[in-house]
């Protein structure tokens, strides 16, 4: 790393790539149902975890309310963004239906536990305003 550089823990290296990349993502279940305990949010957190690390993710920041989740995963830029969604998605509805069948049974019908859609944005790093600034004030050369 460049000596005018400060260490930086969230800044990751790769055979031929320096980086870091964040992504806030919100998941519901299918039809916005209140289906989450405190017991089924820790459990889910755990399966995400485990997902994240399977795809060299990081799982950093997770939380929810009864009818969401919020996940701030840290990921490497090979990994398309859309097919951790589909793990981290898929693994959780199956495992979460395995160990809690009654509970879920209950919110739920059908096969699907989440929504289709789901909320991704990128996270951390300058504002985009400060970034365009920057890009307009490189030495252009003449």
């Amino acid at each position: 790393m460049s000596p005018r550089w400060e260490p930086n823990p969230d800044i990751r290296r790769g055979r031929s790539v320096i980086y870091t990349l964040h992504a806030h993502l919100v998941f519901v279940p299918k039809y916005r149902r209140a289906v989450f305990t405190d017991e089924i949010l820790t459990r889910c957190e755990e399966i995400m975890a485990e997902v994240c690390g399977d795809f060299r993710a990081e799982l950093t920041e997770f939380n929810g309310e009864a009818d969401h989740v919020h996940l701030l995963v840290h990921y490497p830029p090979q990994i398309a963004l859309s097919r951790l969604v589909g793990s981290l998605k898929g693994v959780s509805a199956r495992l979460l239906r395995k160990e809690y069948p009654e509970h879920i049974h209950r919110h739920l019908w059908g096969e699907h536990f989440w929504s289709p859609s789901y909320f991704a944005a990128s996270a951390g790093g300058a504002p985009l305003q400060v970034v365009k600034e920057y890009i307009e004030n490189q030495k252009r050369p003449g």
